[in-house]
């Protein structure tokens, strides 16, 4: 799996490479995908979508943070079809993406509304704090999204006094679903 490199800083954490390997598995993204991602930050993401589905649309609030993913973006040679749009979520959402990622918890409730309308078939959101993570599940089952939630954990070794300590990353809560989502017991909704 090729390395991404993040040489321009958006003031904000990327998603970390641990999380991101297990988000891609999540995603699961083609050559026929057309992916969506709300909040590209620092693009890391974004550049691992591009190297694997056949298009990529991100939006991202901030001007700033459009710049440091167009600059990643070309950091990593990344040169297929990459739409990057400033704007809030759900608005410069596309229509027809087939896979979207929710990065940021910002008006997360809208963008569940507009991909129950477009009929993404996989979605899956990050989060962070344990409150949003509990009212976004809640939100991914009102709307007939939900299929699994996952905890990630991650620590990484140094050295401490000739021998290895860890230290943990904080946790991050990933919903998984989409407009046919399947139970985690394996019924189809």
């Amino acid at each position: 799996m090729a390395h991404v490199s993040l040489p321009h800083d958006a003031k904000a954490g990327p998603t970390k490479p641990e999380v991101r390997a297990v988000l891609l598995s999540k995603l699961d993204l083609g050559p026929t995908n057309h992916f969506a991602e709300v909040g590209s930050c620092t693009g890391a993401v974004t550049i691992k979508a591009a190297r694997r589905a056949g298009r990529v649309t991100a939006i991202e609030r901030k001007a700033e943070r459009i710049e440091t993913t167009r600059k990643n973006l070309a950091a990593n040679d990344v040169t297929g079809d990459v739409d990057l749009r400033e704007a809030e979520a759900p608005e410069g959402l596309p229509g027809d993406a087939d896979v979207l990622f929710i990065g940021g918890s910002r008006n997360y409730e809208a963008v569940l509304d507009h991909a129950v309308e477009t009929e993404v078939d996989r979605i899956v959101m990050n989060v962070s704090r344990l409150e949003v993570a509990g009212a976004a599940t809640e939100a991914f089952r009102e709307r007939d999204l939900l299929e699994e939630v996952v905890q990630l954990q991650v620590s990484h070794g140094y050295e401490l006094a000739g021998a290895t300590s860890f230290d943990a990353d904080n946790p991050v809560y990933m919903l998984v679903g989409g407009t046919d989502a399947v139970a985690t017991d394996g019924r189809q909704r």
